[in-house]
């Protein structure tokens, strides 16, 4: 794994800017300069430190409250990653099991979570996460709740197409006339047969929920204003797009970075378990 890795240039830019990210966010208390949420109304939209009017205390400059842009960048990792991180896992716990059990079982318990599945997908997925946002409030935990609910449906399909061209086969026959049950069918040679397939959804899904919590915060709708995330810094700095284009190019660049190296990462990954491709 390590060998097909090496000789993907995106896979390994991807994987060295995924991780400076995730120490970013793990470290963020000791890295950043400044408390993100002081306030400075001595120090307004100070430019960058390599432009006029700059200042080395402020290496990004400050917004318009006067708090240090590069701190509030470092802590807006914690949200965007936290969030696609928990809202990942848990959707693809929830979704690989539902898409297991209907197409292991089948019958109306299948027709019933594929309606279901069908309903969900035909809703645009910002308008449905707006929705759900909508009606559970504000808040970090509701925020990894709208993740869930938008997200299990794509782990839910692909575990169920796996299962469905699996349940017939040999093994799975044998086991049954060994007198293996259900229970120990689904969780010992199901899903570990579909994990490939699931972790490659995973890596691809990640940034899709940073985008959908970025988007989120920058209508008012996400974490609360107190908290620094990338899209509530985008939203605050729409008014100063000509005076202060720094307040919106620095959490822009951020959220591009960290969607482009999941992506490449994910996308690395996507090849490497598909036995159909040659990664040697």
């Amino acid at each position: 794994m390590w060998y097909s890795l090496k000789k993907s240039p995106t896979g390994m830019a991807g994987l060295i800017c995924l991780t400076l990210f995730i120490l970013m966010a793990l470290f963020a208390a000791q890295i950043a300069p400044h408390d993100p949420l002081t306030q400075d109304l001595r120090n307004i939209s100070k430019p960058p430190a390599w432009s006029e009017g700059g200042s080395d205390t402020h290496l990004l400059g400050t917004d318009n409250l006067g708090r240090d842009l590069l701190s509030r960048v470092i802590y807006g990792s914690r949200i965007s990653i936290g969030v696609s991180l928990s809202g990942t896992i848990l959707s693809c716990i929830v979704g690989t099991l539902l898409g297991t059990i209907a197409g292991y079982f089948g019958k109306w318990v299948d027709t019933l979570l594929g309606r279901i599945m069908d309903i969900q997908m035909s809703f645009p997925f910002m308008l449905l996460a707006i929705f759900i946002v909508a009606i559970l409030g504000n808040g970090l935990f509701n925020i990894v709740i709208v993740a869930i609910l938008t997200s299990w449906v794509r782990f839910a399909r692909i575990a169920r197409a796996e299962v469905l061209s699996i349940r017939s086969m040999d093994y799975i026959d044998a086991v049954r006339a060994l007198g293996g049950k259900n229970f120990r069918i689904v969780t010992r040679h199901l899903i570990p047969n579909i994990a490939s397939s699931v972790i490659v959804v995973a890596t691809l899904e990640m940034s899709k929920i940073v985008l959908m919590e970025a988007s989120l915060s920058f209508l008012g709708l996400g974490v609360p204003p107190q908290i620094p995330t990338w899209g509530r810094m985008l939203s605050d700095s729409q008014q100063y797009l000509q005076t202060a284009p720094h307040l919106a190019i620095f959490p822009g660049v951020a959220i591009t970075l960290l969607v482009l190296s999941m992506n490449m990462f994910g996308d690395w990954t996507r090849d490497y378990l598909d036995p159909k491709i040659d990664t040697d």
